[in-house]
C-alpha cells in the first residue's frame, strides 16, 4: 500500500469494524462464564449490553463512542480480572508493582493511575479497596454510558425483562474525554443532546452532578435524592422534556457526517476545567480549513473524511491538539490560539494519528514491549519511547505531505488568487515553505533511529519496518518537490530559524547518537 491510498484504509476500516462487534460478543461471554461474582457486584448488565450490541449497525462500531464504550468495557474486564487475582494473594507487593508498570506500558492515555496509584506508589495494602472502588466507577460510567446510546431501546429491555423500573445511577457533570455538556444527556452516536431544564440544573448542582436513571418501559425519569425530573416518555414517538442541541455538521461526505462538538476547556494548569457550547465562528473556521484541504490536497481529504467524525474545539493555552487511541475519529484542536494555517496542520496532525492507530489495531509494529526513553524527539527536544517516535514520524511525514501540498497549489494556475482567497497571506506562504523543510529534517533524524530500532535493536516487526518505509518513500518525494524552494527558504525571514534547526539535529545527533 501507499500512505495515501484510501482503498485500503477502508478495508481496515471494514477489519476494525467487525472487530469491534467480536470484542463485545467476547467480553459479554467472559463476564458471563467467568466472572458472574463481578456482574452481580457491580450491577452489569450483561444482556442488556448484548442487546445493545445487536443494535448497532455496522457503521456504528467504528464510531467513536461506540469504540470507545467497548474499549471501556474490555478494560473493566481486564482489572476485574486483576481484582480478582489480588483478593487470592497475600502477599500483594510484586502484583502491586507489576500493576504500575503495565500503567506505564497499557494505559498511558487514560488516568486510571491516578485512581489505583494517586501517590505515584505501589502501596500493596491500598491496592484491594482501591481496585474494587475503581471497578464500581468504571461500571457505574459504562452502564449510564450504554443508556444514552439507545435510551428508548433500554426502556424496551426493561419492559422485555418484565421489570417495572432499572435504576442506573449516573453523573451528569462535564465529561471530559467525550467532550460533553454538563447536566445535559447526549444521546446516540450522532452528538444530540438534550440539557436539562432549569430547576434540574439546580438540582443537580447541589448533588454535584450525580444522580440516578430511572428507566422504565415508558421513559426515563432522573432521581436527585427524593425527587423524580421526568427527562423522556415513550409513546408513538420520543416526548423530551428537556431542551435538544443539534449536533453541528461541518460537512457530508461519502464516510458520513462530520460533526463540530462542544467547547473542551482548559485552566491554567493545562488541565480541563468545563465543557461548553461552541461559538457559531468557530464552525466557520473549520469549515473555511476543510475547504483549503479539500483544494489542495484531495487525497489528504479523502483520509480526513474517513478517519475523522468528531471535531471538539480546545480552549487551552500551550496545548495544541490531541485524540485517544480509544477514541478513534474524535480530534480536539485549538481553534482559539492557532491561525489558519496552524488548524489545517492540527486537522491534518490528529487525522494522521486515527491513520497510525487503525494501522496498529491489525498489525502490532513494535515488540518486546521495551518503554525506554532512549529516542531524541526532534518535535519534543527530549527522549521519547518508541512508539512515541514511531506515532511523530509518521503525523509529521503526513505533515510534510500538506505543506508540500500547499505549497504545490500557490504554485499552481490561479494558485495565487486561490492562496489569497483562503485568507492566506505571503509570509503564510513563506511558513508553509519552512514548516515543511522543517519536518523534513526532523522526519529524516527520526527515521534512521527507526531503522535502528528496526534493525539493530530488532524492536520493529516486519509490519513496522513496512511502514517506516512507505514514509521514507514519501519524504523523498516531498524533498525532489521541495528542492527548488530551498533558496527561497534561506533568503526568507524564516532562513535563520531553518539553520538553527538543522544545527540543533545535528548536536542531538552527536549527543544522543544509538549506533
Amino acid at each position: 500500500m501507499t500512505l495515501l491510498d484510501a482503498r485500503v484504509l477502508e478495508r481496515l476500516m471494514s477489519e476494525f469494524r467487525r472487530s469491534m462487534r467480536g470484542l463485545l460478543n467476547d467480553i459479554c461471554q467472559d463476564f458471563e462464564r467467568n466472572y458472574a461474582d463481578a456482574v452481580c457486584t457491580f450491577g452489569l448488565p450483561v444482556d442488556w449490553f448484548r442487546m445493545l450490541g445487536q443494535s448497532f449497525t455496522s457503521e456504528d462500531y467504528s464510531n467513536w463512542k461506540v469504540a470507545g464504550w467497548i474499549e471501556s468495557l474490555n478494560d473493566l474486564l481486564y482489572f476485574v480480572d486483576i481484582l480478582v487475582q489480588v483478593r487470592g494473594e497475600r502477599s500483594r507487593g510484586e502484583i502491586a508493582e507489576q500493576l504500575r508498570a503495565e500503567f506505564r506500558e497499557k494505559f498511558y492515555e487514560h488516568g486510571y493511575a491516578d485512581e489505583i496509584f494517586p501517590n505515584g506508589k505501589p502501596e500493596p495494602r491500598l491496592l484491594l479497596s482501591r481496585l474494587t472502588a475503581f471497578c464500581q466507577r468504571l461500571a457505574h460510567e459504562i452502564t449510564q454510558e450504554s443508556v444514552c446510546l439507545a435510551p428508548e431501546l433500554a426502556c424496551a429491555w426493561v419492559a422485555g425483562q418484565g421489570q417495572n423500573a432499572w435504576l442506573v445511577p449516573c453523573d451528569l457533570n462535564a465529561n471530559m474525554e467525550r467532550v460533553e455538556l454538563p447536566w445535559a444527556c447526549t444521546v446516540g452516536t450522532s452528538g444530540l443532546s438534550y440539557v436539562a431544564p432549569s430547576p434540574v440544573r439546580s438540582a443537580l448542582k447541589r448533588a454535584e452532578g450525580l444522580g440516578e436513571f430511572l428507566v422504565k418501559p415508558s421513559g426515563i425519569d432522573l432521581l436527585i435524592g427524593d425527587h423524580g425530573y421526568a427527562m423522556v416518555a415513550y409513546g408513538k414517538k420520543a416526548r423530551w422534556h428537556w431542551r435538544h442541541i443539534e449536533p453541528l455538521c461541518l460537512r457530508e461526505s461519502q464516510y458520513g457526517a462530520l460533526v463540530l462538538g462542544p467547547t473542551l476547556v482548559y485552566g491554567k494548569d493545562k488541565t480541563p476545567v468545563t465543557v461548553r457550547p461552541t461559538r457559531p465562528e468557530i464552525a466557520a473556521r473549520m469549515r473555511r480549513a476543510l475547504s483549503v484541504i479539500a483544494s489542495a490536497w484531495p487525497e489528504g481529504n479523502r483520509l480526513l473524511a474517513l478517519l475523522t467524525s468528531r471535531i471538539v474545539p480546545l480552549k487551552a493555552s500551550g496545548v495544541v491538539s490531541f485524540s485517544y487511541r480509544h477514541r478513534p475519529g474524535l480530534s480536539a484542536i485549538n481553534c482559539f490560539d492557532r491561525d489558519r494555517l496552524d488548524l489545517i496542520d492540527d486537522l491534518i496532525h490528529e487525522n494522521s494519528h486515527h491513520y497510525l492507530n487503525l494501522l496498529l489495531r491489525k498489525d502490532v509494529m513494535y515488540q518486546y514491549d521495551h518503554n525506554q526513553e532512549i529516542f531524541y524527539s526532534p518535535w519534543r527536544r527530549s527522549l521519547r519511547p518508541l512508539r512515541g517516535i514511531l506515532h511523530a514520524t509518521f503525523t509529521f511525514t503526513m505533515g510534510a505531505m500538506l505543506f508540500e501540498r500547499l505549497v504545490t497549489w500557490e504554485a499552481g494556475r490561479g494558485g495565487r488568487a486561490r492562496w489569497k482567497r483562503a485568507g492566506f497571506s505571503p509570509r503564510d506562504l513563506e511558513r508553509a515553505r519552512y514548516r515543511c523543510l522543517e519536518e523534513i529534517d526532523s522526519v529524516r533524524y527520526s527515521l534512521k533511529d527507526l531503522d535502528l530500532a528496526g534493525g539493530r535493536f530488532k524492536w520493529l516487526t516486519r509490519g513496522g519496518k513496512q511502514v517506516v518505509a512507505q514514509l521514507a518513500d514519501g519524504l523523498a518525494h516531498i524533498e525532489r518537490q521541495m528542492l527548488t524552494h530551498e533558496e527561497d527558504v534561506s533568503r526568507s525571514s524564516f532562513g535563520l530559524a531553518l539553520r538553527r534547526h538543522r544545527a540543533e539535529l545535528a548536536r542531538a545527533r552527536e549527543r544522543f547518537n544509538l549506533v
